[in-house]
């Protein structure tokens, strides 16, 4: 429920609606809006990635995972409401939300993954894992849905964004809200607080934490490796796909929406069921058939010069989301030791979000120097694919369950 309570913001916020809205209206268009708005995102990441070691630790100390999942949630959802109050020119209003609000959405999405190993037996991380990410794109769905059914009212009665954006800003808070709940009422922290962690800056934690992974949990710092790989290219999809489809498809908005709608379907039956798959068949030989469909799904996006062999790519992008985000979730859960969970899976947050920084700017970096080749760029991308293949090719999870129990 909580996977299907943040996947709105995400969808709503820093994809569909109000990320266009920030350039569009709030930053009327200048050459310098996109910028600003990747700017205060990488920002963001770059918070999350120095911090989150440091919180993660002192949540297992104090068996505070449940703790700093309400407060997380609290923030995201009251710095996005700020962003009602954003109209045209009040960039700096809309870019300081926009960064703490997506910075408490990190710290939620760390937080709730490490709950992962403690609700589900061993042999069962994949399916649970997939049950999450499924209802979270059905989350974002929904919230995309109602999203469009204010923003189609509106136009319909010839209602400006800047009058109707900030009521899907308060849906989308709704959503989060609401959703969350059952997390805060039900779910339980089965951790038990322990002798606190030694005080560390934030930069002396997180190299302490990477430092260790090297010397007693090699396979755990291998698969880190591998996710921020892979990740890169996810995040080039997830960013520049609406990018992608109008420069190079020529698809319309509302194609666009249809679009980001069957890259969820898609990605939340993938998820729900490539779970079951990969408990059956083991983590890593799920992770590199996933992989696998994505260095595909790049070839036929790079082929594709007509809407039905896009249509493709988009559907094999879909699927393929959903399980490699699974997939790489249950893998850190099961090679993570079970006292450490936050600060570990904080160290997956870093993969993630470092990804989040390195993959669009370097699609960005080649479309810039091939005078806006998007279609180079996106085979460009495809070698993130690849190279997390070869980086998984290079984790043991044998050796890695024994080592996790061994320092458990």
């Amino acid at each position: 429920m909580y996977d299907f309570a943040n996947s709105g913001y995400t969808t709503v916020i820093l994809t569909a609606v109000f990320s266009t809205y920030f350039v569009g209206v709030v930053g009327g268009s200048a050459p310098w809006a996109t910028l600003a708005w990747t700017a205060a995102l990488s920002l963001s990441y770059l918070a999350i990635m120095l911090t989150m070691p440091a919180l993660g630790a002192r949540a297992d100390a104090r068996a505070g995972k449940r703790r700093l999942l309400f407060t997380s949630t609290a923030g995201c959802v009251a710095a996005t409401l700020v962003l009602t109050q954003a109209g045209p020119g009040d960039v700096w209003l809309a870019l300081a939300a926009v960064a703490v609000s997506n910075y408490c959405y990190c710290v939620g999405e760390s937080v709730v993954a490490a709950f992962l190993p403690e609700l589900a037996r061993p042999q069962a991380l994949g399916r649970v894992s997939g049950w999450g990410w499924s209802f979270g794109y059905c989350g974002g769905m929904l919230t995309l849905g109602l999203s469009l059914v204010v923003a189609t009212r509106a136009e319909s009665r010839g209602l400006a964004a800047q009058q109707f954006v900030p009521w899907i800003v308060v849906v989308t808070c709704a959503v989060f809200a609401a959703a969350a709940l059952p997390s805060f009422l039900l779910l339980r922290e089965r951790a038990v607080p322990r002798p606190q962690p030694q005080a560390m800056d934030l930069l002396r934690r997180l190299a302490y934490a990477w430092r260790e992974t090297g010397t007693h949990f090699p396979e755990f710092r291998r698969l880190l490796m591998c996710i921020a790989c892979y990740q890169a290219g996810i995040s080039v999809v997830i960013t520049l796909a609406a990018v992608y489809a109008s420069e190079v498809m020529g698809f319309t908005t509302p194609r666009i929406m249809l679009l980001v709608f069957t890259v969820n379907i898609a990605a939340a039956a993938g998820a729900f069921c490539f779970g079951y798959v990969q408990d059956r068949i083991g983590h890593r030989r799920a992770l590199a058939i996933t992989l696998s469909g994505w260095i595909a799904m790049v070839l036929v996006a790079y082929a594709a010069t007509t809407a039905p062999v896009f249509w493709i790519a988009a559907t094999l992008a879909g699927l393929c989301m959903g399980t490699t985000q699974s997939a790489g979730r249950a893998m850190a859960g099961a090679l993570a030791p079970p006292r450490r969970l936050a600060e570990f899976f904080s160290l997956w947050t870093f993969a993630v979000q470092l990804a989040a920084v390195v993959g669009p700017i370097t699609y960005g970096l080649v479309t810039w120097a091939t005078e806006g080749n998007h279609r180079l760029a996106i085979l460009v991308t495809g070698l993130f694919f690849v190279g997390g293949l070869a980086l998984l090719a290079r984790v043991d999870m044998k050796a890695g369950l024994a080592r996790r129990d061994t320092h458990a």
